[in-house]
């Protein structure tokens, strides 16, 4: 059986009821010490289809690092050519030969390949970027020609330029922001080949954390009918009135004929099971070139409404109708949910007070850097989730869109966060297109035009934020505008008097003066905590670069975790935190430099593998499930009858604390401080024991662990999907005779797939410079992690895990057939010959070893393969061309291949007759030539039939032997 969106539930896989969205905080979370849960059952759910016209773009790509210098351009005709339209230079040229290029699969991030280097940006991870290229080829069926074509690149780190068939089609000014390129105009269809190239630049910074490099999202072709949805261009966001609740829906429809075009806008409102709860239809016309836009609305009687809880997604489906055909289909997920900001008493969801319990997140991950796999973003908010977190802020970047899918199906606000401040047009387009993307989305909640700006204190920067909250606001009216700020809010005029809700960095002293100064300003904290811990170390040694797990250090300017949350949850004023960070992630080593590569802000490391902070937040946060850990480990050999700091983190109401069977007391549970104890070391069994109203209600233990004896591996869940693009983190430890986890493992791990491949390995060390896309680990603090990606169709994945002198470990996942998303497939690059230099015709045979003058501009005119000449005066004709072979026929010599000349023929390269056609009638020709390097000339003499067209009927093309 193959999976798809249908199937999925009757599978044997599906999620069962406590693995849905909402009960997440009763599952087992631990893994700092090795305590890892049960796999999760639930596969991740094929992709939402809202566009059934795009077809994905990811493979068949080559790649070069560095970048690639056109030489001078010095004489008369090369610099006539290179204003011209499709005659790039270069790399981006159609014929450049990339031939010694690598082959590569996006999503791409090349600074992962790179080694550390104490000489590159310490923000950056210590990883150098530069410069790269990337070529693919694209076959367009001839059919398509008439239809509108959109290549999506969905995001390149960090500047780029974009050629097509050999035009410069786009710039880039984020690597944050997708590109889309209308290609309709140039595209080549059928026997033609289409070349797209790609300049990443990725020493342009717009942060000042690890940015990656390259092509790291999703890259598509969108192929629609002339007349059709343009992209972002369904607008549908439920709103509630004093009646109830309706769908306004706007279409935004686009027409490349070269008339007019009337059509019928049509859309359904969806309930959860599928059923049509209602719908509209109107419609509009569309001049030729030009936009148009419907709008309707749907009244849809008592839904369900959409909450962190209970995520409740409906659908709209909208559809073009033309002649009784549909030809056009858009959707998108839906939820019905109120937000509304008090200035007195915070954030209230759907009429319910909800404390705003966030995290900051940056997009990479261990391994794979910021090319994360689609199913490692719902591992994040399931792992977040399992804390408590309700929200996540996207900082300070645009998001990429899988997350928020994972946001709108299991319950995470998201506060959406825009890159650059900058109203001028350019970049005001960013915040723009960010707004028409995500405007759908019920997790999307707060929109942020910028973070800690010099300028927020200022009338300038008031006026640069009023610009963009109205940009904002002219696309959607139901989200309130915020920015992060960090100084400045009691300037005379600034930023916080042009949104809707003041964000706070850092300023925790400041929130009961500005609370006082402005009453009616609803105000969060944007940005918290700042707390410094590396997972796994108990003992904060600076020499060493490794900062205590207990929650005692943080930077100047933050809070520890403890400290930060008593300042918020004492303020009902306050409608939130958003914890610096969620992860660590790459660069940014602060309060280190070298040898530190990435942070240790997180409440998980690298690998998402949880520190104390992560158990001390979950017992914050958490209230419908009980909750109860303990830190740290109890493993202490040398230590014994040294006393060791444990800490109990739970929201009961009391706890009970047991060496070795023994109680040493029980002490009231205060969830803004958690009761400690100072336990002289013995090894056994420290055990815990919670209580509410007098019932135990919780109890966890840890236990002292022996020598390391085997490995242990650990599947995030049980079954993959055989797309072969799924991806899951296996977890890996060290374990004694009784199978318990050893904390202070350190082994080096070698990891072996069948029917799968490691593309990345952590292990949560910030210190570690091995690197992390080979298939090999040392255990840290006794984890490791690699994120295996499973095989196309269905069998079953096994990974070994090996170290010396320990027992190997191998765990097995079932791997299920599902259908993978439509792509265009790969097409091998072959050099196409497609501008042509033709001379008029003439009555008399000419000269094919003819030179013409450098800058004669005129005495031969543009011709281009597939379109016949003719009949002129005479029935002679030449075709001039030039053309650098790709290093294989270089050495071994080739053929220029032409698909079909009408009329006789000669074909000289280099001056030497190679070929000759001898009938009239249209038919291929091919010319051999001798290997050589540099570049060759090829002409074509033609005689033309009398009275009819003569020339390149079809391709011209250079093959190998």
């Amino acid at each position: 059986m193959t999976v798809n969106r249908r199937t999925l539930i009757a599978t044997g896989l599906a999620a069962p009821a406590w693995a849905m969205p909402g009960r997440a905080a009763n599952r087992a979370v631990a893994l700092d010490s090795g305590d890892a849960p049960a796999p999760f059952e639930a596969m991740p759910e094929p992709p939402f289809v809202a566009d059934p016209g795009l077809l994905r773009l990811d493979d068949g790509w080559l790649f070069h690092k560095g970048d690639i210098v056109v030489p001078p351009i010095l004489g008369h005709e090369e610099s006539y050519q290179n204003a011209k339209a499709g005659i790039a230079q270069g790399a981006a040229a159609v014929g450049y030969d990339d031939s010694d290029w690598r082959a590569v699969q996006l999503p791409h991030d090349w600074a992962m390949e790179e080694v550390v280097d104490p000489a590159a940006n310490v923000a950056q991870g210590y990883r150098r970027r530069g410069i790269g290229w990337y070529r693919r080829t694209l076959k367009l069926p001839a059919e398509w020609r008439g239809r509108y074509l959109e290549v999506q690149l969905g995001a390149a780190a960090t500047n780029a330029k974009v050629w097509f068939n050999g035009v410069l089609v786009a710039h880039s000014f984020s690597g944050y922001t997708a590109i889309l390129i209308d290609i309709t105009p140039y595209a080549r269809f059928g026997e033609e080949l289409n070349t797209l190239a790609v300049r990443v630049d990725a020493d342009t910074m717009e942060g000042w954390w690890y940015e990656g490099a390259g092509l790291y999202r999703h890259n598509w072709l969108a192929v629609r009918d002339a007349v059709s949805i343009v992209t972002d261009g369904l607008h549908a966001d439920p709103r509630r009135d004093g009646t109830g609740w309706a769908v306004p829906v706007a279409l935004t429809v686009s027409n490349i004929r070269k008339t007019a075009a009337t059509v019928r806008a049509e859309a359904v409102v969806f309930d959860p099971a599928g059923r049509p709860v209602g719908r509209a239809e109107a419609d509009l016309t569309i001049d030729p070139l030009k936009t148009a836009e419907a709008k309707v609305t749907i009244p849809v009687a008592d839904p369900q409404t959409w909450s962190v809880e209970r995520p409740t997604l409906y659908r709209v489906e909208t559809r073009l109708m033309e002649g009784g055909k549909a030809i056009d289909t858009r959707a998108t997920r839906i939820g019905f949910r109120e937000i509304r900001f008090d200035a007195t008493t915070g954030f209230y969801l759907n009429g319910v007070a909800t404390k705003i319990k966030g995290v900051c997140v940056h997009q990479d991950h261990a391994g794979v850097g910021v090319a994360m796999p689609d199913a490692m973003w719902e591992w994040r908010i399931r792992r977040l989730k399992a804390m408590g977190c309700n929200a996540l802020r996207c900082s300070h970047h645009a998001p990429a869109p899988e997350l928020l899918d994972a946001c709108d199906r299991l319950g995470m606000l998201v506060m959406d966060e825009n890159r650059n401040f900058n109203p001028s047009p350019d970049y005001l387009r960013q915040l723009q297109w960010l707004v028409r993307r995500d405007r759908n989305r019920p997790s999307v909640f707060l929109w942020s035009v910028f973070n800690e700006e010099p300028m927020q204190g200022t009338e300038q920067g008031y006026e640069m934020v009023r610009r963009m909250a109205e940009a904002v606001k002219e696309l959607d009216t139901s989200r309130p505008v915020t920015a992060a700020m960090n100084d400045g809010m009691f300037s005379p005029l600034n930023v916080s008097d042009a949104v809707d809700v003041m964000g706070f960095n850092y300023q925790h002293r400041r929130y009961d003066g500005f609370h006082a100064a402005h009453p009616t300003k609803p105000m969060t904290s944007s940005e918290d905590t700042s707390a410094f811990m590396t997972r796994g170390v108990w003992k904060t040694d600076m020499a060493r670069h490794e900062v205590s797990s207990y929650d005692t250090d943080a930077a100047e300017w933050g809070l520890t975790h403890h400290e930060s949350w008593r300042m918020i949850d004492t303020r009902p004023f306050v409608a939130g935190t958003f914890v610096w960070t969620g992860f660590d992630y790459h660069g940014e080593p602060t309060p280190f430099e070298w040898p530190t590569t990435s942070s240790v802000f997180g409440i998980m490391d690298l690998c998402g593998f949880a520190k104390m902070a992560f158990h001390l937040r979950r017992a914050q946060w958490v209230d419908d499930a009980p909750v109860l850990a303990l830190a740290p480990h109890w493993t202490w050999p040398g230590r014994e009858g040294e006393a060791i700091r444990v800490i109990a983190m739970t929201n009961a109401e009391t706890v009970e604390l047991i060496l070795n069977g023994k109680s040493l007391g029980t002490k009231p549970v205060d969830r803004l401080a958690m009761p400690e104890w100072q336990v002289p070391y013995q090894p056994g069994r420290l055990e815990a024991v919670g209580y509410r109203g007098g019932r135990e209600v919780a109890r966890t233990r840890i236990e002292t662990a022996g020598p390391p004896v085997a490995l242990r591996l650990v599947a995030d869940r049980r079954g993959m999907l055989g797309t072969g693009s799924d991806v899951q983190p296996f977890t890996v430890m060290a374990v004694d005779a009784r199978g318990r986890t050893v904390p202070t493992a350190n082994a080096p791990v070698r990891f072996a797939v069948m029917r799968g491949a490691v593309i990345g390995v952590g292990n949560g060390d910030p210190n570690d410079h091995d690197s992390e896309t080979i298939p090999a680990r040392r255990l840290f603090n006794g984890l490791a992690q690699a994120l295996v990606r499973a095989e196309a169709g269905a069998g079953t994945l096994t990974i070994t895990a090996s170290a010396p002198g320990l027992i190997p470990a191998r765990a097995s996942v079932r791997v299920i057939a599902a259908e993978a998303l439509p792509a265009l497939p790969a097409t091998r690059p072959v050099a196409m010959l497609t501008d042509w230099k033709r001379s008029d015709f003439t009555a008399s045979r000419p000269d094919p070893l003819r030179r013409y003058a450098g800058n004669d501009m005129n005495s031969l005119v543009y011709a281009r393969p597939g379109r016949l000449e003719g009949p002129g005066e005479g029935p002679w004709s030449t075709y001039r061309t030039s053309f650098t072979p790709r290093r294989r026929v270089a050495e071994q010599g080739g053929a220029v291949v032409f698909a079909e000349v009408v009329g006789r023929a000669e074909a000289w390269v280099d001056g030497v007759k190679r070929a000759e056609k001898t009938a009239f009638a249209g038919a291929p020709l091919v010319v051999p030539f001798p290997s050589g390097t540099g570049e060759r000339q090829v002409v074509l003499v033609v005689e033309a039939e009398p009275g009819k067209a003569s020339g390149l009927g079809r391709t011209v093309s250079v093959r190998e032997r």
